[in-house]
Order: C-alpha cells, then structure tokens, then sequence
C-alpha cells in the first residue's frame, strides 16, 4: 500500500484550472480499484491519495497520468506501507 503525498508548486488559482482533469484522473483509478481515499490538505497546499498498487513501478506510472504531474502542479512524494492493524471492513483494501 502506498501513501502518494502531492505538494502544491503552484499558486492555488493554477491548481484549479486543472482540478477538473484530476478529479476525472482520481475517478478512473477508483473504478480501477486503485485507490482507496483521497482529498486535500488543510491548509489548501497539496493533497493524499492512499493507493493500492502493486508495486511502486505502478505508483509511479499511475501518477505519469495526473494531470498535475503533467503540467508541474504538484510535486509527489510516495510512501510505501504495509499495514499490520486496521479497523474491521479495511482489510478488503489489502493486496
């Protein structure tokens, strides 16, 4: 499991003029199962996709995708995981 962490490099008003293509590019990997949760930081300064590839190569190439890596909006970082303790209903989302 993989802790994707976006950092905005842009100012806010950039993030939204492409924020429609990266909802369109976070519902195609949902309908793919490939991740899990996502959303944005508070303060507004990037965002977290929690994904469920299966390897980093497949973080990696999912994330060529973004319209926000695309355009240099945001920065990634990724972290790999693998949990050991979940809330019941949770351990679906475990490869």
């Amino acid at each position: 499991m993989f802790i994707v962490i976006l950092k905005y490099e842009k100012p806010i008003e950039t993030v939204m003029n492409y924020l429609e293509e990266h909802i369109n590019f976070l519902e195609k990997y949902y309908a793919l199962d490939k991740f899990i949760c996502s959303g944005r930081q508070e303060p507004r300064t990037g965002g977290i996709i929690l994904c469920n590839a299966k390897d980093k190569t497949e973080v990696n190439s999912i994330i060529k995708e973004d319209p926000f890596y695309k355009n240099n909006i945001a920065k990634y970082e990724i972290i790999e995981f693998i949990p050991t303790n979940y809330a019941d209903g949770f351990k679906e989302f475990i490869v």
